[in-house]
C-alpha cells in the first residue's frame, strides 16, 4: 500500500511540474496572433494544397491578414470564401471563378494503341524525360498517374490508359496540371461546359493514324461558332472560355467526337467543407508528456503487482 501512495504522489508531483513548465513557456515565447489572421484562418478551406501560392492555409492567412494577399487568392474557396474574407478583412473581394481539371486527352486503348508493355518508374516525367512513348500518339496521356499522386482530394484515376478527374472532389488547386510532364491538364471554370479533349498538334491524316478520337483541325467547330469563341491554332481546336456561350454547336458539328460538354463540376458540392486541422506544436508536446506519464505510472503498478507489494 505504501508503494501505491509514494508513485501516486510522485506521479502527481511530476505532473504538477510539468503542468506548471508547460505554462511557464507557453507564457514566455508566446508570440502574438492577429485575430484577423486567426478568423480568416478559419473560413479557408483547409486543404492545404498551394494553389494560392503560398505553402498553405496557415500562411495564405498570415498573407492576408498581412495585406500581402488579396482577399479572393483562394482559388478553391471560391466567392463563397472571398466574401467572407472580404468582410472579415473590412475589404471587397471581387468574384472568383472556380475552376476544375479537365484532361486534354481522350486516346484511351479504344482509340489508340500502347507501343509495348512498360517496366519502369511509375512517373510521366521520368518516362518523358527518358523519351519513351507508351502509346502511337506523342502527345497523349502517359498514363503512368504522376497526376494521381500529387491530387490531394484523390479526384484522379488512371483508366485505360488515360487521366480521369473526379468532377465531384476536384477543387481546381491546379496540382495536377503542375505535375504533367505533357501540359494536358487544363483548369477550366465552373460554369463552363465547352472543352476540346485532345492535345495532338499534328495535322488531320497524322492524327488519325495514331488516335481516332484526335482533333483533325478541320475547323467546323470555328464556323458554327457565332461568338468567336473557338479557334484553331497549331492544327488544334481550343476554347476561349471568356467568349463562349455554352450552345454546344461546336461539339455538334465536331466529326471526330473531340469537343465535349463534360467538364463541369456537378452543382452542390459544399466547397466551405474543411479538412480536420493539425494540433499544434504544444497540443503534441502536452499529448506526448501524458503519454510518457500514464506509461509511467502503469509500469510501477505492473511492478508493484508482480513484487507482491498491491
Amino acid at each position: 500500500m505504501d508503494l501505491i501512495l509514494i508513485t501516486t504522489a510522485v506521479i502527481t508531483v511530476i505532473g504538477i511540474i510539468v503542468g506548471a513548465g508547460l505554462v511557464f513557456m507557453g507564457k514566455k515565447f508566446y508570440v502574438e496572433v492577429d485575430a484577423r489572421e486567426a478568423a480568416v484562418r478559419e473560413v479557408l478551406p483547409g486543404n492545404n494544397c498551394g494553389a494560392c501560392g503560398y505553402a498553405g492555409c496557415d500562411a495564405m492567412a498570415a498573407a492576408i491578414a498581412k495585406g500581402e494577399a488579396p482577399a479572393n487568392g483562394c482559388p478553391v474557396g471560391g466567392s463563397t470564401v472571398a466574401r467572407k474574407i472580404g468582410s472579415i478583412m473590412g475589404t471587397e473581394a471581387g468574384d472568383v471563378t472556380r475552376r476544375i481539371a479537365f484532361i486534354k486527352c481522350k486516346g484511351s486503348c479504344e482509340f489508340t494503341s500502347n507501343q509495348g508493355n512498360y517496366v519502369g518508374i511509375a512517373d510521366c516525367a521520368s518516362a518523358v524525360r527518358a523519351g519513351l512513348a507508351l502509346t502511337d500518339c506523342d502527345y497523349g496521356c502517359v498514363g503512368l498517374g504522376s497526376c494521381v499522386k500529387v491530387c490531394p482530394e484523390n479526384a484522379i484515376t488512371v483508366r485505360d490508359g488515360v487521366a480521369v478527374v473526379n468532377r465531384s472532389r476536384c477543387v481546381g488547386c491546379g496540382l495536377c496540371a503542375k505535375a504533367c510532364p505533357k501540359g494536358l491538364v487544363e483548369l477550366v471554370p465552373e460554369n463552363k461546359q465547352v472543352a476540346v479533349q485532345c492535345s495532338n498538334r499534328d495535322k488531320g491524316p497524322q492524327v488519325k493514324k495514331v488516335c481516332s478520337a484526335g482533333c483533325i483541325g478541320c475547323s467546323l467547330c470555328v464556323r458554327q461558332c457565332e461568338h468567336d469563341a473557338i479557334s484553331v491554332e497549331g492544327n488544334l481546336a481550343h476554347v476561349k472560355y471568356e467568349n463562349c456561350v455554352q450552345c454546344g454547336k461546336c461539339a455538334e458539328k465536331c466529326p471526330a467526337k473531340v469537343i465535349t460538354t463534360a467538364a463541369t463540376l456537378p452543382s452542390g458540392r459544399n466547397v466551405s467543407g474543411k479538412t480536420k486541422a493539425k494540433p499544434d506544436k504544444k497540443t503534441i508536446l502536452w499529448r506526448v508528456v501524458c503519454s510518457l506519464l500514464i506509461v509511467a505510472a502503469v509500469a510501477l503498478l505492473l511492478s508493484g503487482v508482480l513484487n507482491g507489494s498491491v
